[in-house]
């Protein structure tokens, strides 16, 4: 009787002391975090009801902010002066109109065009020049990834032609300066202006980015080997190193680094979309309505081969920037749509309300002792 007492008194011990180590067993072993307020989601946190006032008062608020911000955008825009001329058809001779693509091949044609642009009214300066393409899909994940931007900043990295296939090196190995096939298609067409017997210069300082000058494109980078292939995709650039070491105040040839070759840097910041517009320069002259200006053009760049279009654009500018409606449409569309749905709230709420539930039921404005 006593033995089995004492062992059941030892057993009853036991097996507490084993349900405490399997309790605190299963605490180490849980995958369950910490108590907090945080994973629990109890912190402190606004959580507003939307009654009909308020979902109302928001919809009007937002159409009434919306709506004349719209308006003044689409009037802003309409401020701008744009004028558009596609060329690439239009610039084919007539005896080969069905093989545009032999034309533009062929490199003992001149490629010399003459074109007549309207002002159809007045254009303060600035008026940016622009070339549009079309079709052209900069935005190809081969086209993007074939640049290496560690030989574009830096010199010593000349041989750092990773990622720039095709264009990566000429036929005997050496390593062409800018690689890749974004600068390898360099857009080469060339635009000059005149009104009546007054040329009108193009100002191409400062057409790229900033930021792009000075970070991305180095000072102490110069083309070599560029364009030397038996295929030409595109421009040529400037392979002269200016003589500027020894005659500190002189420079024998013009500055011809990365960094200086502002029409690569704009063609290097690839579109997005198929059809983009880059800034090809500035003019600083005043042109008036019904002006006529003549544009002498060089029609060297290959579109015919993809069906894509060429467009001269001469556009002004406004506090907005240049031409294009749907900012404008945008804010007007989602103002008009605000606005008639706080409308149709209120009609609603007035014909057919609704009774509200009693706020003291939602749990977290509950007392804690009432849990």
């Amino acid at each position: 009787m006593n033995n089995h007492h004492s062992a059941g008194s030892t057993s009853n011990g036991g097996s507490a002391d084993g349900d405490g180590g399997g309790a605190a067993s299963a605490r180490r072993n849980t995958r369950m975090p910490k108590y907090s307020k945080f994973t629990q989601q109890e912190l402190p946190a606004c959580k507003p009801i939307l009654t009909p006032k308020w979902v109302v008062s928001v919809f009007f608020l937002v159409g009434v902010v919306f709506v004349p911000v719209g308006v003044v955008s689409l009037l802003a825009a309409r401020d701008v002066v744009e004028i558009v001329d596609r060329y690439d058809d239009a610039c084919i001779p007539d005896n080969m109109t069905d093989n545009k693509l032999a034309y533009i091949q062929n490199s003992s044609i001149s490629k010399t065009c003459t074109r007549t642009l309207t002002v159809t009214d007045d254009m303060k300066q600035p008026i940016f020049v622009y070339y549009q393409l079309d079709n052209f899909y900069q935005n190809h994940r081969r086209y993007v990834k074939s640049r290496n931007d560690g030989q574009l900043r830096d010199s010593a990295k000349a041989n750092q032609t990773t990622a720039c296939e095709p264009e990566k090196a000429t036929a005997d190995g050496k390593p062409i300066v800018p690689c890749g096939l974004i600068a390898w298609s360099l857009f080469n067409d060339t635009y000059s202006f005149t009104r009546g017997n007054e040329n009108l210069t193009v100002d191409k300082k400062d057409i790229s980015w900033k930021s792009d000058r000075e970070h991305k494109f180095g000072k102490n980078v110069y083309p070599s080997n560029f364009q030397n292939g038996s295929l030409r995709g595109g421009g040529v650039l400037d392979p002269t190193i200016p003589v500027c070491e020894l005659l500190i105040f002189f420079c024998f040839h013009t500055v011809a680094h990365l960094s200086e070759q502002e029409d690569l840097i704009v063609w290097m910041r690839t579109a997005a979309l198929p059809t983009f517009r880059k800034l090809y320069g500035r003019i600083y002259v005043d042109l008036k309505k019904n002006d006529n200006i003549t544009v002498t053009l060089s029609n060297n760049y290959n579109t015919y081969n993809f069906g894509g279009k060429k467009k001269l654009v001469l556009s002004t500018a406004t506090w907005l920037g240049g031409k294009n409606d749907f900012l404008g449409f945008a804010y007007l569309i989602v103002g008009g749509v605000c606005i008639f749905l706080a409308f149709a709230f209120t009609l609603l709420y007035v014909i057919k309300p609704r009774k509200l539930g009693d706020h003291n039921y939602l749990s977290w404005n509950r007392h804690p002792s009432g849990r």
